[in-house]
């Protein structure tokens, strides 16, 4: 089974994770850990196993128990998760868990465990929907079977499960730079979100015209995903997907869609959850040095306190540009006892308040050779004129392994 393995990411009852690393010289892979879940009957036959064998047990925080010996460190937490690592990691799962403890054979066998891993599909997830400050932003990625081995190689998994945002920067470079993997993001900057809104008065409506867009845009660059993908799969936002499948267009209701509940446990949806994610954080760390103000994430009291002193510097317009007006959180921070007030209505800013203006701002202007340039941005309130911001501000960027595009709003 050397060399066929491959990670799962497909909803086992045990879920592994395997880590790989090249033997210098040899071209030889060696497993350098692995993860999975265990039960409680399986945790207590395998610490079991570790006393009988002359395994050293040792205490670690939130561990059950853990134990080394000659090359493998072995430790089950309380959450049921069992780590290995070591370069006798891969003889201990061959020789010892499964057998022994699974009772089932998984490493090497995940793709005829789950054969929809080779199929060719896009997934699609947003970042920023519960999230007051920042835009929403919405990213695709185009997996096929090849694409889906260098992912999960890589660690890729639901961004929800990774904690921090530079481990999120660093799977999302690795998502960019995956052969054969292709990509869009579109993200809606508060403005933008609040236009939108306002026209649409409905969150799921944004969220579709969003989803719409990045698949739209992925089926664009055509050849660049081979085989061509099947369907294009996204967690159920809406009662039924035709809320999706009103805002595709012709070429986008060519494929199969597909909405589920945690849809992020496909690899594909994992993978734009990433690259939603990375570009939420990365575009709300700037929208903060612009206004002056520490933009903090979700919904909860920091964010109140953020958005009152948004608000006594800015006044509403402050507010627009930085935040989503139909949360609550705004008319908090207004002194409004509702939370819808009247569309087109601005208050005035404060005496001896300045309206921020958006200043140089760097876009990452991917080309196929790589390079990335600086674009100037006028005002804050300046007229939505250029054709990037027809579609109400929003911005596209995408590529694949060779080549990329961006515009910047």
């Amino acid at each position: 089974m050397i060399g066929r393995v491959f990670s799962p990411f497909f909803g086992f009852c045990v879920t592994p994770r395997a880590a790989w690393f090249i033997t210098a010289g040899m071209g030889e892979r060696t497993l350098a850990s692995y993860t999975c879940s265990l039960d409680d009957a399986q945790g207590a036959a395998l610490e079991m196993y570790l006393q009988e064998h002359g395994f050293e047990m040792r205490q670690v925080p939130y561990a059950r128990f853990g134990g080394k010996r000659d090359k493998v460190n072995v430790v089950f937490y309380e959450s049921g998760k069992l780590v290995m690592q070591g370069k006798g990691t891969r003889e201990f799962v061959e020789f010892v868990l499964e057998p022994e403890i699974l009772k089932e054979a998984r490493l090497g066998y995940e793709v005829e465990l789950n054969p929809e891993m080779t199929v060719a599909r896009i997934g699609v997830d947003e970042s920023g929907k519960g999230d007051f400050f920042g835009p929403l932003c919405i990213a695709g990625v185009y997996v096929n079977e090849s694409v889906c081995r260098v992912l999960v190689e890589a660690g890729v998994r639901d961004s929800k499960r990774i904690s921090s945002d530079k481990r999120i920067a660093a799977l999302a470079e690795a998502i960019r730079k995956a052969s054969g993997c292709v990509w869009s993001v579109v993200p809606v900057g508060p403005e933008s979100y609040n236009r939108l809104y306002g026209k649409m008065g409905n969150v799921n409506r944004l969220l579709a015209w969003g989803h719409a867009r990045v698949i739209e845009n992925l089926l664009e660059k055509g050849a660049a995903m081979n085989p061509a993908p099947v369907r294009a799969i996204s967690d159920q936002f809406a009662a039924t997907k035709a809320t999706v499948e009103k805002a595709l267009l012709a070429k986008g209701r060519e494929l199969e869609l597909v909405q589920r509940h945690k849809a992020e446990s496909d690899l594909a949806v994992a993978a734009a959850s990433i690259l939603a994610r990375h570009e939420f954080v990365t575009r709300l760390v700037a929208l903060s040095g612009e206004m002056g103000v520490e933009l903090p994430r979700g919904a909860g009291k920091t964010v109140d306190v953020a958005a009152a002193v948004l608000f006594e510097k800015y006044g509403e317009v402050g507010l627009d540009q930085a935040c989503k007006l139909h949360f609550r959180n705004a008319a908090r921070a207004m002194g409004r006892e509702s939370s819808t007030a009247p569309r087109g209505s601005r208050s005035t800013p404060p005496a001896n308040s300045t309206s921020p203006t958006r200043a140089t701002i760097a876009c990452r202007c991917s080309t196929a050779t790589g390079r990335s340039c600086a674009s100037t941005a006028a005002p804050a309130r300046r007229a939505a004129s250029s054709v990037t911001r027809t579609m109400c501000g929003w911005t596209s960027r995408g590529g694949s392994m060779s080549a990329s595009s961006a515009t910047a709003a």
